[in-house]
């Protein structure tokens, strides 16, 4: 009889196993926040990791090629190696850097040795050819997204498109599109391989990388690892799927507020992404992360930058040639 009672009482009772339930849901509940921060760091280190690679790319094109890639012509023509580097080479800060990626392939698919011809099939190919290192992971994958369909130069018009999550720092200068066309024609296939068309004038504009720039690491005056070079760009969480103000031309293409932003304090704003808040701040800078958005700086070190940096130095961090050697916070 004695047996039979001890046998009875193995299971649990149902009081026992709704207590025991409670502490499980009450431990994850405690967990939960932990892994999901732990995986936003593992993703935020990531971020800094595609950054960092970016500004190892941009030395090895300064070392090999004299001077730091530009951001090409505008938005509307993507890049083409018949043009070589510099001011004549259309395609953006993205495209002049693929060769120091690992992606000689894709840089070279255009090239039929003739600067006065176009393939806009296999440009249009380059610019729906999604890549890594451009995405940071805590926004979205590496994947086509749906883009503008305007007026495109030398490739076909598409609304599917390879984007980017980084943008080239202009410095301090008024606005992103201003260093395109507003005082001086861009250039086309035929002005640039018969010799008439000539370099800009880019005095005006003060940081690393811009339209048409092909800055040398001498004239970085403030010191290279005092200024901004390229970094991780704002934009509205509902746009990371569709087509939004400063992300619908792609990685690839010449500069606009896809591939550059500007620092200037007339267009100050620096937020983690947030729906709603769309123009000026596609010209600015950000992230998908809390507290500070990531930025490589001219001597290829990275640093996370708080986005309640004073505006005035974030204006000096942007400009390499003010004499304001800010330090970065």
């Amino acid at each position: 009889m004695l047996h039979s009672s001890a046998r009875s009482r193995t299971g649990f009772t149902l009081v026992e196993l709704l207590v025991v339930i409670a502490i499980i849901g009450m431990l994850v509940g405690l967990l939960l926040p932990a892994v999901q921060q732990a995986r936003e760091a593992a993703r935020q280190m990531q971020c800094s990791n595609h950054l960092k690679q970016f500004g190892l790319a941009a030395l090895n094109h300064e070392a090999a090629i004299q001077f730091y890639p530009g951001s090409g012509w505008d938005c509307y023509t993507t890049g083409d190696c018949d043009f070589g580097m510099g001011w004549k080479q259309p395609g953006g800060w993205g495209y002049q850097l693929l060769p120091f990626l690992e992606q000689q392939a894709l840089y070279s698919i255009m090239g039929d040795g003739n600067m006065s011809t176009m393939n806009r099939a296999a440009a249009t190919e380059m610019i729906q050819t999604p890549i890594g290192i451009f995405h940071c992971p805590s926004r979205r994958t590496p994947k086509l997204y749906t883009g503008s369909t305007s007026y495109a130069h030398n490739y076909n018009s598409t609304n599917q498109r390879a984007k980017g999550d980084y943008a080239a720092s202009i410095g301090d200068y008024l606005h992103p599109l201003d260093n395109n066309t507003r005082n001086n024609p861009t250039p086309s296939y035929a002005n640039v391989a018969n010799g008439t068309h000539k370099p800009k004038d880019l005095s005006k504009v003060t940081g690393i990388i811009f339209s048409c720039s092909q800055t040398k690491m001498g004239e970085v005056r403030d010191g290279t690892s005092n200024t901004y070079m390229i970094g991780e760009k704002y934009v509205q969480p509902e746009k990371y799927e569709e087509s939004g103000d400063g992300d619908d031309m792609g990685a690839f293409t010449g500069a606009d507020d896809d591939v550059t932003r500007t620092c200037s304090t007339s267009y100050f704003y620096l937020s983690q992404d947030r729906s709603g808040y769309g123009t000026p701040s596609s010209y600015a800078f950000g992230s998908a992360h809390a507290g500070a958005f990531g930025m490589v700086m001219g001597d290829g070190s990275v640093h996370r930058i708080a986005y309640s940096i004073d505006k005035e130095t974030h204006a000096y961090l942007a400009n390499r040639k003010d004499g304001q050697a800010a330090m970065i916070p």
